[in-house]
């Protein structure tokens, strides 16, 4: 069972990370290929490349996510509440992707964990949730609305004798630069949460006790997530480019730069896994309500954050289900 058990829970954490890549690759190029910054082609393969890069620039989410968030069980119990817990990550992500909402992958890892070691009595770190999920979920919408809002202003000053049209080609060149930015800061969060999940695997199983992610796990997530990444999100990214407001290159520019800075704060300074949805989507609304607030189209706006705040409690409850039922059979 250790051997088995360890095998389905990788391959299905790799599953994970492939949703969850085509789930948020919307994140990174949604606003410049609504823009037409780029075409579809090309900023997919632009994600997926910074996306696997990404991977390689830290490890501090990682750690929170195999450490900090419940504790680590044992044998075979412990192999069904990991496998759980993905299964109820993944579920969640299928069901907002068809939909076409933007819900944070990254929470309903979160959810699927607290669910799946509820259902399966392992504890549960409740301070560290709060301090690594809880806070960082409200915190991190607030930044990027607040920051968005704040460079467009300064945007708009800086160029508001600028010719209109030479400004917004300059804007389109720069977000390439942007956009791969946002996508280096996507798969510097992104896969070390599913890294953690196999680093969890492999300590449960007995294979591994070290403190770093190995370099085989760090490799294979990160392409896996990367292909995830090339097979793209279009549902989402309608959702994300045109749905809440139709963004301009400025807009595009200041949307994204205001989410990779947030990204990279985030991992670095404080080691906390936020949601890249939650920032980008904060950040273009923050950006589009410079130009007038119902510009944004606010009812778009609620139903996405409704989603933000069901997506926890959601995917905990498809992972204590799939504990029961798995439970049942395997125990």
């Amino acid at each position: 069972m250790d051997i088995f058990g360890l095998v389905l829970v990788i391959t299905v954490a790799f599953g994970f990370a492939y949703t969850n890549g085509f789930h948020d690759s919307a994140n990174a190029i949604a606003t410049s290929v609504s823009t037409r910054a780029l075409t579809p082609k090309a900023a997919l393969l632009m994600a997926a490349v910074m996306n696997l890069l990404g991977a390689f620039l830290g490890e501090g989410v990682a750690q929170t996510v195999s450490k900090g968030i419940i504790a680590t069980p044992s044998g075979s119990h412990g192999m069904v509440i990991l496998w759980s817990a993905l299964v109820g990550a993944i579920a969640w992500n299928l069901i907002t992707w068809y939909f076409g909402l933007p819900s944070s992958s990254t929470h309903a890892l979160f959810g699927g964990m607290v669910g799946a070691a509820l259902a399966g009595g392992t504890t549960v770190y409740w301070s560290g949730l709060l301090d690594k999920v809880i806070i960082p979920m409200f915190t991190s919408p607030i930044a990027g609305l607040a920051l968005g809002f704040l460079v467009m202003v300064g945007v708009m000053w800086i160029f508001r004798r600028a010719n209109p049209h030479r400004a917004k080609r300059g804007f389109r060149m720069a977000q390439t630069v942007s956009a791969a930015a946002m996508a280096l800061g996507h798969g510097l969060q992104d896969t070390q949460k599913t890294m953690g999940i196999v680093v969890m695997a492999l300590t449960i199983s007995g294979h591994y006790s070290g403190s770093n992610i190995p370099t085989w796990v760090k490799i294979s997530t990160a392409l896996v997530m990367a292909l995830g990444t090339w097979a793209g999100g279009w549902r989402i990214m309608r959702t994300l480019g045109r749905r809440i407001i139709e963004l301009d290159p400025p807009q595009g520019f200041a949307a994204e730069s205001v989410s990779a800075l947030i990204l990279y704060v985030t991992s670095y300074a404080y080691k906390v896994p936020v949601s890249t949805t939650h920032v980008i989507t904060s950040a273009i609304m923050g950006v589009g309500a410079t130009k007038r607030v119902r510009a944004v189209r606010w009812g778009v706006a609620k139903d996405i954050v409704l989603g933000w705040f069901i997506t926890l409690p959601a995917a905990g409850l498809v992972a204590a289900i799939v504990f029961w039922i798995s439970w049942a059979i395997v125990g």
